[in-house]
């Protein structure tokens, strides 16, 4: 029996549900995936579950109540096809969960519902497919850009606002210069600026931006056809769902295998400088040790530990948890200069790293708090 035949508009996306299957019977827009935006406060966790199942599935196994994940539209049952738009069908579950839980404050989570899988299943839908006709065709991630000045080009890039609404503006670009070497095209649209959303500043605050940006300027951007693509699914564009772009920081993964002497660091509890933040410091790193190997650097900010995030754990706890690694343990670092860089752009330095944990799940049965 011939398998039913889908089509549908792509350029329209979800505005322009044109979904037939043989004999011009219309199938539902229901089956069409959901965008939930997930938004938590410091300190608090997003309220869900994650299971994996088997077949490498993952679902939304509880949702806790008044929790942000309840606010955001996600349900028991949902089925994850993308985090922060990206398809996550071919990744195991310990990196889906490390990208849930590097993002921050916000997060992006396209699902499907039990019921609707089901039926979409049951005629042959695939969920790629449906994935991207509930965005429209061409719609690409935004991209996260640091523009270092040129002697001469300066930045290589001008900033004019565009027809319609305040606050769009359009970026023209020198070809082949700073900004297009950062990744930035031309006629791409600005939405961020140094961690400042440009449509809420005035233009004058803009252009003194760019003027006083010094060296270099990190800015967010996204191509016309996808900012309306965006705008059309009332999808706010954020640095949580962007493609790093010739960033100057990264955090840094080092797997250390213990020595006769321990792994050869101090790991001390510390108040940033002129801050009330306290933040955990890798100190006294031996010559010849295994953390000196691993390429440690004495100063750096520790910000994982075999891939779980640490930064606003309790001193006392990340010591145990290394202890409990036994004889080998994988710990992610970044500069002092680092974090401050992210943490200007309020994000998390996490995101654009992909945390290595020193075990992989299994294909099935596994769950985590989020």
């Amino acid at each position: 029996m011939e398998s039913p035949r889908f089509t549908f508009n792509p350029k329209e996306g979800i505005d322009n549900p044109a979904m037939i299957i043989s004999d011009d019977n219309e199938l539902d827009v229901s089956l069409l995936p959901r965008l939930c935006h997930l938004k938590r406060l410091e300190g608090q966790s997003f309220g869900f579950m994650l299971t994996q199942q088997s077949g490498g599935n993952f679902e939304i196994s509880t949702v806790e109540l008044w929790s942000p994940a309840e606010a955001g539209g996600l349900r028991e049952g949902d089925r994850v096809l993308e985090v922060n738009e990206e398809d996550v069908g071919h990744w195991d579950f310990s990196r889906v969960v490390k990208k849930i839980q590097s993002s921050g404050f916000h997060l992006f989570l396209l699902v499907l519902g039990r019921a609707e899988l089901q039926q979409a299943l049951s005629i042959g839908l695939d969920l790629q497919m449906l994935a991207k006709a509930s965005k429209g065709d061409g719609c690409s991630r935004p991209r996260l850009c640091h523009i270092r000045r040129d002697p001469e080009l300066g930045l290589g890039m001008s900033v004019a606002s565009v027809e319609g609404p305040k606050g769009r503006y359009a970026v023209s670009t020198v070809p082949h210069g700073p900004a297009e070497r950062a990744g930035v095209h031309h006629g791409d649209r600005l939405i961020w600026i140094n961690g400042l959303l440009v449509s809420a500043i005035t233009n004058s605050a803009l252009h003194r931006t760019v003027k006083r940006s010094g060296d270099a300027l990190t800015v967010l951007v996204v191509d016309a056809n996808s900012e309306a693509c965006y705008a059309r699914r009332k999808v706010p564009i954020l640095p949580v769902m962007a493609q790093g772009c010739g960033l100057p920081h990264s955090a840094t993964s080092m797997h250390l295998v213990r020595g006769d002497n321990g792994y050869g660091f101090l790991l001390r509890q510390e108040r940033l400088a002129g801050s009330r933040r306290i933040v955990h410091v890798l100190r006294e790193v031996d010559a010849g040790s295994p953390a000196a190997g691993a390429g440690m650097e004495d100063g750096d900010l520790l910000l994982a530990v075999n891939g779980e995030a640490v930064e606003s754990a309790e001193h006392e706890d990340i010591v145990q948890r290394i202890r409990q690694s036994g004889d080998e343990v994988v710990l992610t670092s970044i500069s002092v200069p680092g974090r401050d860089f992210f943490r200007k752009l309020d994000i998390s330095p996490l995101l654009f790293h992909e945390l290595t944990p020193l075990t992989t799940s299994a294909q099935g049965g596994e769950h985590f708090h989020l």
